[in-house]
């Protein structure tokens, strides 16, 4: 019986058919005693190096990237040709802040162009050490001075950082987490991410202003917004926040996902604790915090993700608590309800009551549906022990309507005559957010569908 072929060897893309063995057995023997191998190098071989170098010029960075994976020897002189001046020049491209095109159509081509990069990068280097990849990029990289964190005088209007995090991406996309940790150790060794970091977290929000921009810019642009698997960036962002402690993990979420002047977006730290914000403000912060709930690592527990979200929300002073119940729900069912429990099985019922007034206020300014709320309440309910519990509860949240319109109604009659109309309209959405809320109730205790 014939033996077996081993079936295990690497596909080549686009390879439809392996090589019949037989018929090259065969077209060997018709050659003679004097066939000799072509070298790995081909046809290239009796060129010039200078003359490879020119025919490389003519092509697209996508098709040097296919040829650096037909030998060993092409990679390495692709390598050579890429750290020559001519090669740099070409290859990288450092018109960042050329926005005349309409459209910003050359902002999708440069970015298009170092995803190829990327990729260009990742197949010439495949044969060495996560370490020694990472010292070759940074030689060749570091002329290019807006991907220094400090590099660019303009960072808003400068496209640096996003095209290096499209290559970053490129290169790492299926890398196993230990290469792209040591990926982002690498990084943070080079910039002082860290060092930054611990600046300004441990000073004065808003006294480092441009830092905290830049750091932003940073985390957003080179770490983090370009997957396309939630995994991934949750990776990315344990990263970036598990080595601090959590209030400096708000602090730092807070920086990295939280609102910013559209002047010059900049930090605005006093937009939570000053008036109710709208929900564009809160939704990257939403977002992280989803991403972080949804991640099911080892590192981010439900109580992790509440603990930070308590964390964010004195961040830098305690929030309005309608800013707080907008963040809640953009966030979801799952993480708005295990936050609520936490409330309730910690015995802050008081607290939790005004939170589901405020709850019902988002639910009547956004025109949401105010059974979620009603529902909410009633789910929230059943985490309490005994009826006592639940009566003093539903008490609670009864008086907390009556102090909450209370309170917005000396608010108007103590108040400058600039506040006046906000603060009625307010008052306004909340006395309609209790009838509806209420009538909900009846509904839902009297068992009528809300048809009519």
């Amino acid at each position: 019986m014939a033996s077996r072929i081993n079936s295990s060897f690497t596909l080549i893309p686009n390879q439809k058919h392996r090589r019949n063995n037989r018929r090259t057995s065969c077209y060997s023997k018709t050659l003679g005693s004097g066939f000799q191998p072509i070298s790995t190098f081909g046809n290239f071989k009796a060129l010039p190096l200078e003359i490879f170098q020119i025919i490389l010029k003519y092509l697209s960075v996508k098709e040097i990237s296919m040829l650096s994976m037909v030998s060993k020897a092409i990679s390495h002189h692709i390598i050579n040709y890429i750290s020559t001046s001519s090669g740099s020049k070409r290859l990288l491209p450092q018109d960042f802040h050329n926005l005349e095109l309409p459209g910003r159509r050359q902002d999708s081509a440069i970015l298009e162009h170092y995803r190829s990069l990327g990729l260009l990068f990742k197949r010439c280097t495949l044969l060495l050490p996560t370490k020694e990849r990472l010292r070759y990029i940074h030689k060749i990289l570091t002329e290019v001075s807006c991907f220094k964190f400090s590099g660019c005088a303009v960072p808003m209007q400068c496209l640096g950082f996003t095209c290096y995090g499209m290559f970053l991406q490129t290169l790492t996309a299926g890398w196993d987490e230990l290469e792209c940790h040591r990926v982002y150790n690498f990084l943070c060794e080079l910039t002082s991410l860290c060092r930054k970091m611990q600046m300004v977290v441990c000073s004065k929000p808003g006294s480092a202003r441009k830092l905290e921009l830049r750091i932003r810019l940073f985390c957003r642009n080179v770490l983090l917004d370009h997957w396309t698997h939630r995994s991934d960036s949750a990776f990315w962002l344990t990263q970036i926040l598990k080595p601090w402690p959590m209030v400096n993990q708000a602090r730092l979420l807070y920086i990295i996902f939280g609102p910013v002047s559209p002047q010059d977006g900049q930090v605005v730290w006093q937009k939570m604790i000053e008036e109710p914000t709208d929900e564009f403000s809160l939704k990257g912060l939403a977002d992280a915090i989803k991403l972080l709930y949804d991640s099911g690592t080892k590192e981010w527990t439900a109580d992790d993700v509440i603990s930070l979200v308590d964390e964010l929300s004195v961040v830098p002073h305690e929030w309005l608590l309608e800013n707080n119940a907008r963040l809640l729900m953009l966030t979801g069912n799952n993480i708005c309800l295990t936050f609520m429990a936490s409330k309730a099985v910690n015995g802050r019922a008081v607290e939790l009551a005004r939170f589901i007034v405020f709850l019902a206020l988002v639910c009547e300014k956004e025109l949401y549906c105010m059974d979620w709320t009603v529902k909410m309440m009633q789910r929230v309910c059943k985490v309490f022990s005994t009826p006592v519990e639940r009566n003093n509860f539903l008490q609670n949240v009864a008086n907390a309507f009556a102090c909450v319109t209370m309170e917005m109604l000396q608010s108007i009659m103590s108040g400058d005559r600039d506040q006046d109309d906000r603060s009625f309209l307010n008052l306004f959405h909340l006395v309609h957010a209790q009838a509806n809320f209420h009538k909900e109730v009846l509904y839902l205790t009297m068992n009528t569908p809300l048809s009519a």
